[in-house]
């Protein structure tokens, strides 16, 4: 099974590996990875001899959200909207089970990408955030939701609203992660846990998987429509464009409330 450049997957034991591949931007989510990243999941959903993937990032960061070079350039509709949501993964219908490995940063959009991951290993050095408070934005690509859902409330308005990062320690203790090791057993641990998964019975992990999210599942069909609602007024508003621009020439923002 072969990928676009910015997107690498191996296949082997039932296991397919996918990396984001654009170390340099961070693995940033550009409409060329969004599209790629689609594609190759559409791919292992097809393939009967996956199993299981294990999500991972090259080089030091996991992935640090919406490459927000290609929202001011008004690529957002691309990166946010298409087939599957941002980076065309977080709303995809799934079958089969994707554990995120994460080592560095998965902040914004990634660490989006990793709660629409069913489990989750991350490295002791690993840290997490949603940062769009900062910058004008809100995190539309599932995070104000599944954080809500997974976490009490409080601990999830902390983290909306703040717009701090937060250790894996800390994530370990709010129970959004399975283990934590040491980052240089990150990949390791995420392989030993699919290739457990992958010698089940594939109907049975697909149909535990389908009635596991079922719940929540449900419930997020309605939050989806007002979600989107407030993600496309935050991104047309002249806030979201200062914050942004604020990010870049590093200052503090001036913000409108337009």
């Amino acid at each position: 099974m072969s990928s676009p450049e910015c997107v690498t997957v191996e296949v082997e034991n039932g296991v397919a590996r996918v990396t984001l591949n654009r170390p340099e931007s961070r693995n940033a989510i550009d409409p060329e990875m969004t599209a790629a990243l689609r594609a190759a999941f559409d791919r292992i959903e097809a393939d009967p001899e996956v199993r299981v993937s294990v999500l991972a990032g090259a080089g030091p960061v996991f992935c640090a959200g919406m490459n927000l070079k290609s929202f001011l350039g008004g690529e957002a509709e691309a990166i946010l909207y298409g087939e599957g949501g941002f980076a065309g993964f977080v709303r995809r219908a799934r079958r089969k089970p994707v554990i995120a490995a994460v080592t560095g940063a998965a902040l914004a959009g990634g660490f989006e990408i990793m709660l629409s991951c069913d489990m989750v290993i991350a490295g002791e050095g690993a840290v997490f955030g949603l940062p769009e408070a900062r910058l004008g934005l809100v995190a539309g690509g599932g995070g104000a939701i599944r954080l809500s859902q997974r976490v009490p409330r409080v601990l999830a308005n902390e983290m909306l609203l703040t717009a701090k990062t937060y250790s894996a320690a800390e994530m370990e203790r709010w129970g959004l992660l399975n283990r934590v090791v040491p980052d240089t057993e990150v990949h390791a641990m995420a392989l030993d846990l699919a290739l457990t998964v992958a010698a089940n019975a594939p109907l049975s992990v697909s149909e535990s998987l389908a009635l596991s999210d079922l719940a929540v599942s449900e419930q997020e069909k309605a939050l989806w429509q007002a979600n989107d609602a407030s993600l496309k007024r935050l991104s047309d508003s002249a806030d979201v464009t200062e914050g942004v621009r604020a990010f870049f020439e590093k200052r503090v923002p001036r913000w409108t409330g337009q």
